[in-house]
């Protein structure tokens, strides 16, 4: 018998997998990343062994990679719509809905893990995110951090902030609408495409994550220079998506296993993605590829542009002003501590 069709913003979805037999639950989870690409992905496949260890096999998550359920980027509205159970992602993918959403992703010039932790989960962020989610009948779960990116990979080098202007360079999310501040044409490129991209010379540059990333991407096999740091990334969250009907359908003790399994994969990304990367730094270094950092004058323009930029979304989003004024309050609060009980 055909499989019936759910029909969800003109894309068509299969129906979401029902619980399985004898109390278990069975959840599908689309995936916007690869599950092998390293912690965007594998964070995801590990969350999932996660809580089916500690629910101690009475729920599970099945992992599909990008496509295999629904379209990569059409995650969002399959969850809503109730195709499917969850998705894993990141919040900048939604940023055509609302561009409030790219700040529970990455901030340009934002804090590190610890500091968007602390805002996160003390600070109130947890809540506006819910808050923001909750009318797509979503239930977001803060699931994962990803370290520090790099800025991207050129093939020339970057002298002066007018070296950007023309460049045609894959990225996307807020950081991208800095860069489009100065002269540089965005290109969302697929991850898979993206070296391929950068052959052909349909694209100048490419940002994508961090140096353990883009290594087994290959980049340096195109790009020569790269530059650091990346000021569009110090830190990016990754979320674990549900229906929201369907969370709230669960016992409390399922949802937390659900929340405890995602703050031990976010411990264990913040941990690993500072780990990984000497290595791949050395490795990337004995294959010729210039590894820069950006001139204080480049740096400082760019600043100026997300200034520009930020005060612009919050003209035009109810949801990112509110957003982005706890965000800041926090920040600013936070200074006075982080001047007095770090090292400089």
């Amino acid at each position: 018998m055909a499989m019936a069709l759910v029909v969800v913003t003109g894309a068509a979805f299969a129906p979401r997998s029902a619980a399985a037999k004898d109390g278990q639950i069975v959840w599908r989870m689309a995936s916007v990343f690869p599950g092998g690409l390293i912690q965007l992905g594998n964070l995801g496949t590990r969350f999932a062994a996660k809580l089916a260890r500690i629910s101690g096999g009475t729920f599970k998550i099945e992992f599909y990679e990008p496509g295999a359920l629904v379209p990569q980027f059409e995650s969002f509205d399959a969850v809503a719509g109730g195709a499917v159970d969850a998705a894993w992602s990141t919040a900048n993918f939604w940023m055509s809905k609302d561009p409030a959403f790219a700040l529970f992703s990455s901030v340009p010039f934002g804090p590190d893990a610890a500091e968007l932790a602390a805002w996160i989960y003390e600070g109130g962020g947890a809540e506006l995110m819910d808050r923001l989610y909750k009318p797509y009948g979503l239930k977001p779960v803060i699931c994962g951090v990803v370290a520090p990116e790099a800025a991207g990979w050129f093939r020339k080098e970057i002298k002066r902030a007018e070296d950007l202007k023309g460049l045609k360079m894959r990225t996307f999310g807020l950081g991208a609408k800095v860069l489009k501040r100065l002269g540089v044409v965005p290109q969302l490129v697929a991850v898979d495409d993206i070296l391929s991209s950068l052959e052909r010379g349909s694209i100048d540059a490419a940002e994508f994550s961090m140096p353990a990333i883009d290594l087994r991407l290959g980049f340096h096999k195109v790009a020569k220079y790269y530059y650091f740091p990346g000021w569009h990334q110090q830190s990016t969250l990754l979320e674990f998506v549900a229906n929201r009907k369907a969370w709230l359908g669960l016992s409390d003790i399922a949802r937390a296993q659900v929340e405890i399994s995602c703050g031990d994969t976010f411990r264990e990304g913040m941990a690993e993605g500072d780990a990984l990367q000497v290595k791949a730094l050395i490795e990337l270094r004995n294959e010729g590829v210039e590894i820069r950092r950006w001139p204080p004058k480049v740096l400082d323009k760019l600043r100026k542009s997300w200034t520009a930029v930020a005060s612009g979304l919050a003209a035009k989003s109810p949801n990112f002003k509110r957003i982005w004024t706890s965000y800041t309050r926090f920040r600013e609060e936070y200074r006075v501590w982080r001047e007095l009980g770090y090292l400089p």
